[in-house]
């Protein structure tokens, strides 16, 4: 049974892949942003992988004469410990909120509330298990180690630079500024690594700015 209200973009992708076959995400589906299969794992939908792991796999496609991006449903069954597990409690998201004073990581722009996404700091299209629920009782640095804010915009825009760093194992950057201040821009270790995003400003742009204003500041004196 399809999940998601109908006339929507998520009902007519779910219908396309109920067949349980690999489906071309350029010309026969239509969602087109990776937080999208994001939050179908975590509301406990199976995606099938790829001989890597990947919740994906590139195959030719005869209609785009060109090998695409494919994605394909593992199983029509919802798993409904999945979809306790996942997300975080309006609890928490209001202590976030409440700990980052309402402030927007990219731009450090004070928002209203209602505006923000509480967002994991390590990308979802990283983790090789899912993650148990987060408790409201978080310390502040319990949370500033895991998330952060962005706007919808942000969040989508990083869920991009992450997804394709998965595909590449090029990092990601400040649009037009290529600083990391640990490692290259090369992903250095194990695809599901933690480890992997430090220096990166997708995983902390307040630590990012923090080291290059360290250089910055040097230079100056």
């Amino acid at each position: 049974m399809n999940p998601f209200k109908k006339d929507t973009t998520s009902y007519y992708d779910f219908e396309i892949m109920s067949d349980l076959k690999w489906h071309c995400t350029k010309c026969e589906l239509k969602s087109g942003q990776a937080k999208t299969w994001q939050v179908w794992r975590q509301n406990g939908i199976q995606l099938d992988v790829d001989e890597k792991a990947n919740y994906y796999k590139t195959i030719f496609c005869n209609k785009c004469q060109n090998n695409t991006i494919h994605r394909k449903l593992k199983s029509l069954e919802i798993l409904e410990d999945t979809k306790s597990r996942a997300g975080i409690p309006p609890e928490l998201s209001k202590k976030v909120k409440f700990v980052y004073k309402n402030e927007e990581a990219m731009l450090l722009r004070e928002m209203p509330p209602k505006e923000l996404e509480v967002d994991h700091k390590f990308p979802q299209v990283r983790w090789n298990t899912d993650e148990k629920e987060n408790s409201p009782n978080m310390t502040e640095d319990e949370i500033k180690s895991k998330f952060i804010l962005l706007t919808r915009s942000n969040n989508l825009l990083k869920s991009r630079y992450c997804e394709k760093c998965v595909k590449t194992n090029i990092r990601g950057n400040f649009p037009g500024i290529y600083f990391w201040y640990k490692g290259t821009e090369k992903w250095q270790t194990d695809k599901h690594d933690e480890k992997g995003c430090i220096g990166c400003f997708w995983y902390d742009p307040y630590k990012w700015r923090e080291e290059l204003n360290k250089i910055v500041n040097k230079l100056r004196s």
